[in-house]
Order: structure tokens, then C-alpha cells, then sequence
């Protein structure tokens, strides 16, 4: 069984030092996905953005600098109110998002409750996995479905799997 943590809230897109404008949002953490965090950016409306990056990226920003190319967060004050900002960066654009340091941490703490960091790894099904992608009607199911490799392409391991009903 999964669970999943979820806070709506309203964060800022920072435009200027003087300027900013609200984003409603909605922070999502699921047990079968363990190891990341996803943001959604204008819930309700007809093109909601989401954002997936890792937990302990967020866990980290909260207290000091980090990340690197698309996601980066820090800590900072706003207005004399705790923050965390991410700066988000993608083909389409780039985006300063600032959300309330109090909010994120409390979600935080119960993402942290439900799965304790070094624990991420016991809620994978890695061997159901691998199981299910090497299993012999996994193949038929694929061919079924019309994915084969390209001509001219290498078969990947679930093409080379013989199917035992096939001649």
C-alpha cells in the first residue's frame, strides 16, 4: 500500500526584487516514487506545470545553497519571513519561486515521518521489477502492442526473450 503526502500552498513567482505575484501550488510526495518530491504550479487551471526532483534536494535547500543546472534552492528572508527560493530552468524558460520556509518544512517533516531518509530503498520493488520486465510474456505483451526494435536497431533484452507460445 502507498501513501501520499501532499500540502497545497500558495507560492510567488518573483518577476523583480520589488515584484512578485502569487502561483498556487500543491507539493506531492508518493511512497512508490520514494526518492523525489513533485511540485505542481497552477493547480486548478488548465495547464498545471509539475516539477520532479529529488527530496533530499528540497531537505537540503532548506538549510543551506544547493543543486546545480535546472534545480537550485536556498534559504533567504522575504519581508522579514523565512523563505526558500528555487530557481527553476528548463528549454522553455527559467523561474524564481519563492514558498514559505514554515510550510515546506512542515511538509517536509511528514514526508521524513512516513519515509525515513535511508530508507527510500526498502519501498522500491526492485527485484517485482526486474522480474516483470524480463519475464517471458513481457515481450509478447510488447510485440503485441507493436513495439519492436527499429530495423537496423539492436533488440533490446525484452526483444530477445522468446515468447514459449511462438513456433
Amino acid at each position: 500500500m502507498h501513501s501520499v503526502v501532499e500540502r497545497e500552498l500558495e507560492l510567488r513567482l518573483v518577476l523583480s526584487p520589488e515584484r512578485s505575484i502569487p502561483v498556487p501550488a500543491r507539493l506531492v510526495y508518493r511512497t512508490d516514487d520514494p526518492f523525489a518530491v513533485h511540485i505542481t504550479f497552477h493547480i486548478g487551471s488548465a495547464s498545471p506545470v509539475t516539477w520532479t526532483f529529488a527530496r533530499e534536494l528540497l531537505v537540503e535547500g532548506v538549510f543551506r545553497p544547493c543543486g546545480q543546472g535546472d534545480v537550485r534552492i536556498w534559504p533567504s528572508r522575504a519581508e522579514g519571513r523565512s523563505v526558500v527560493l528555487m530557481a527553476l530552468t528548463s528549454p522553455d524558460g527559467e523561474a524564481l519561486m519563492e514558498a514559505p520556509s514554515v510550510a515546506v518544512s512542515a511538509w517536509l517533516e511528514r514526508t521524513l515521518r512516513v519515509v525515513p531518509p535511508g530508507t527510500e530503498r526498502d519501498r522500491l520493488d526492485v527485484d517485482g521489477g526486474l522480474e516483470e520486465l524480463l519475464s517471458p510474456g513481457r515481450a509478447h505483451r510488447l510485440r503485441a502492442r507493436g513495439h519492436s526494435p527499429a530495423r537496423g536497431e539492436a533488440p533490446g533484452p525484452a526483444d530477445e526473450i522468446a515468447d514459449p507460445d511462438e513456433p
